[in-house]
């Protein structure tokens, strides 16, 4: 099959940060957020394949990838730079697809701004607190790291340089603490959450428990032979799953 190669990267000034972001293809606007140490290079496998369907933009996270200018990440203010990031496109909606802390991201500002998302997919979502004590981060890592494939591994040592020790730190360090569960519930947006069947860093039973929480979640799809990185792991399954929510379930009109 043919994927269309066209892929541009912009940079749009926002008040004292930068953005960073690739376009590809036409159609319907389609959001993809990566997740901590993340960056539009998780998104590589996909791209390509959404943009024969929709209007693919791919967005580096203040402090992350290529938007680097000093500014601070602050995960709370992540979902107010995106909606102003969509105000200086003009967009006034669209569906957001967000991985691990990015599934945080978007679920806020579905929470926040429902008549800005039109639709929500919700990848192994950090976006419910975390159950197990801060210690045994490490050594669920550790697990997580046997279901990365070695392709995988030179984009992930790159873009954990690219952010530097002090993002990371801070950014685990808020989305460990924060919590948006009386906010999840208040999202009606209709939501996809989609979990890779082998996530050791944030196991299927959170994705299950946050269906119960959102009121506009129609499914929850696991993606066999995966791991925390559904996208990369099985992208051609991965990817007709998100194609086929997008088509078939009706837009949020709120």
């Amino acid at each position: 099959m043919s994927f269309p190669t066209s892929i541009k990267q912009y940079q749009q000034r926002i008040g004292p940060v930068s953005i960073t972001y690739e376009v590809a293809g036409s159609g319907p606007p389609l959001v993809l957020i990566h997740g901590l140490a993340g960056s539009s290079w998780w998104w590589s496998r996909n791209v390509k394949c959404l943009a024969q369907h929709f209007r693919v933009y791919v967005i580096d996270l203040v402090g992350f990838g290529a938007s680097q200018n000093g500014h601070p990440f602050v995960l709370e203010e992540a979902a107010a730079v995106l909606v102003q990031w969509l105000d200086h496109l003009d967009i006034a909606r669209a569906a957001f697809v967000g991985h691990s802390m990015g599934g945080f991201v978007v679920a806020d500002l579905a929470a926040d701004w429902p008549d800005r998302v039109s639709q929500l997919v919700l990848v192994d979502a950090a976006a419910l607190p975390f159950d197990r004590q801060a210690r045994h981060l490490p050594m669920d890592m550790l697990r997580a790291v046997r279901y990365i494939p070695f392709s995988f591994f030179p984009i992930l040592l790159a873009d954990t340089c690219r952010a530097g020790p002090v993002t990371l730190l801070k950014a685990a360090y808020e989305l460990l603490t924060t919590d948006i569960r009386a906010k999840l519930v208040h999202i009606h947006t209709p939501t996809l959450v989609v979990w890779g069947e082998y996530d050791m860093l944030v196991p299927l039973q959170v994705g299950k428990q946050l269906c119960r929480y959102l009121p506009g979640a129609e499914k929850l799809v696991v993606i066999k032979q995966a791991g925390h990185n559904p996208m990369w792991d099985r992208p051609a399954a991965f990817n007709q799953t998100i194609i086929d929510f997008l088509h078939s379930s009706p837009a949020n009109h709120t």
